[in-house]
This record gives C-alpha cells, sequence and structure tokens, in this order.
C-alpha cells in the first residue's frame, strides 16, 4: 500500500496512517506501488539444470600386489671387526686411522677428540689410564689437566717424564678407552669389552717392558678383575708384561692421605725398572 506525499508532511497523519495500516494487516511496506504476487508465476521461467555429465566407469582396482619383506640386516659383530682392524695396523699411526674410522662404539657420538696417546713411543714404561675426561676430550692428550699435572709430579720423583726423549728415562700414556664417556660416567664394560682389541695391538706395538693400570676401568680392561684399591701396589701380569695397578691421580686428588700409597707404589716400580 502506498502513502501519500501530503500525509508524509503531516507527522500525526502519517503515524495515524501507519496505524491504520497495520490494523488492516499490512506487516511489510517496501514498495511504492501495490504488488499483485498471483502474477510470479508467470514471470518466472523454470531455471534449466544441466544434466550432470556421467561418470568415467572406474577400472576395478587391481589386487594388491603381496608386501615385500626384506629381511633385517645382519648383525656386526664389534668385537670381532675391532680385532680385524686392529690385526691389520702395522704402525701407530694406522692403529690410530682404524679407531678413527671404528663406528660401532656410542660413546664416539659423544666425545669431540680422539685421545689415542702421549708420551714416547717405545718408553720402557707404559701408562693405562681410563677414558678420557674433560679436559683430554677438549685437548685430545690423555693425563691433561690436574691429574695430568699430578702424575707427571709423581713420576718425575723417579725421574720419569712423558717429555724424556730416551726410552729409559720417559713415560708412554694411553687410556682404556680413546672416547669421553657420556655425562664423564665410568666406562661400560661392553665399551672396554668392544675396544679392547685396539687396546692390545697398542700395547704390542709401543712395546713396554712394564703395564701401569691407573684405575679401576684401566685393571678391568687389562685383566679383566676389579677392586684396584685392594689390588694396588701388587704385581700382577697382563699380556705376557709384569702389570702393576695404582690408584688414578683423580683419586688422589679427592683422597691426598692415598698419596702415600701411590709413593710406595712408585718406588716398587723403580725398583722394578732397576733390576
Amino acid at each position: 500500500m502506498g502513502i501519500a506525499q501530503d500525509i508524509l508532511a503531516d507527522w500525526h497523519a502519517a503515524q495515524a496512517a501507519l496505524l491504520w495500516q497495520h490494523e488492516l494487516g499490512v506487516e511489510d511496506w517496501l514498495l511504492d506501488a501495490p504488488l499483485n504476487r498471483y502474477d510470479l508465476a508467470d514471470a518466472v521461467k523454470p531455471v534449466q539444470v544441466p544434466v550432470a555429465a556421467q561418470p568415467a566407469p572406474v577400472p576395478a582396482a587391481r589386487p594388491a600386489a603381496p608386501a615385500v619383506v626384506l629381511p633385517d640386516p645382519p648383525k656386526v659383530d664389534a668385537v670381532a671387526e675391532a680385532r680385524s682392524l686392529a690385526a691389520a695396523a702395522k704402525t701407530l699411526n694406522e692403529l690410530r686411522a682404524a679407531m678413527e674410522a671404528f663406528e660401532h662404539c656410542e660413546i664416539k657420538r659423544g666425545a669431540r677428540n680422539l685421545v689415542f696417546a702421549d708420551g714416547l713411543a717405545g718408553a720402557r714404561v707404559m701408562i693405562v689410564g681410563e677414558a678420557p675426561g674433560p679436559e683430554e676430550d677438549r685437548e685430545g692428550r690423555p693425563f691433561s689437566g690436574r691429574a695430568g699435572q699430578l702424575l707427571d709430579e709423581m713420576f718425575e720423583t723417579i725421574n720419569l717424564s712423558r717429555a724424556a726423549a730416551l726410552p729409559g728415562d720417559a713415560v708412554y700414556l694411553t687410556g682404556v678407552l680413546p672416547w669421553r664417556c657420556l655425562g664423564n660416567g665410568e666406562p661400560a664394560p661392553e665399551d672396554i669389552a668392544m675396544m679392547r682389541p685396539f687396546l692390545e695391538r697398542h700395547i704390542e706395538l709401543a712395546a713396554p717392558e712394564i703395564l701401569v693400570a691407573m684405575g679401576n676401568a684401566a685393571l678391568f680392561g687389562l685383566t679383566q678383575t676389579r677392586g684396584v684399591a685392594r689390588l694396588r701396589g701388587q704385581w700382577m701380569e697382563a699380556l705376557g708384561r709384569p702389570l702393576l695397578p695404582m690408584l688414578h691421580p683423580d683419586t688422589l686428588l679427592r683422597t691426598p692421605i692415598a698419596k702415600r700409597e701411590a709413593w710406595e707404589d712408585l718406588l716398587a716400580l723403580e725398583a722394578r725398572l732397576a733390576q
């Protein structure tokens, strides 16, 4: 229904007209002219909806090929491989290269450097320590830091030094493991056993007269026995050579009173060398 222009001019008249239309049932007023809704059916033409193209027939799925089960890779005997690599080394340099190429010892992945040896190869005394500590791992040299300084002072009291040029005055230093253990922990027996062929070959090539096992791990690596605090100072044998167990310098730093026992062991070593 339209609303005349003259009514719109008067607000009150417009309000009255609005109420009147509401009473008549008018709810929407959107157009200025009346709309005949019966004409909509003729005006609206049906929309032709295109017929969707029929999808191409899907070929029947081929039966899945049977899964191929690959065999597990053969397990590597790390100890046998270490023994083979060690035996093939004819010099200390070749042995070091073989150890650097050995990938089966997990502690290698957490180490910074391979700690091979220090001192004079061919010295009468070969000292075998434990796994490298933080200082040794950083420098790539066994018995570094405070423990190494104490060891040098100890052996200088019996006229032995890693810096000496003559085999009778020198010591040769290595470790039961060439890599630092994770968290600086104690070497695991399986790691010691894995690397033992390299240690044995190292001793064969260096050819010392006497072995000194510094610490419990070194004693276990050379003799398969533990208890260095009980066995220190007692002559044993390893790989056909006399072996003297001694307390590790780290132990002496923690327990200074044990230096008296270390002094007794040094005197025993000096006497053995003098024979």
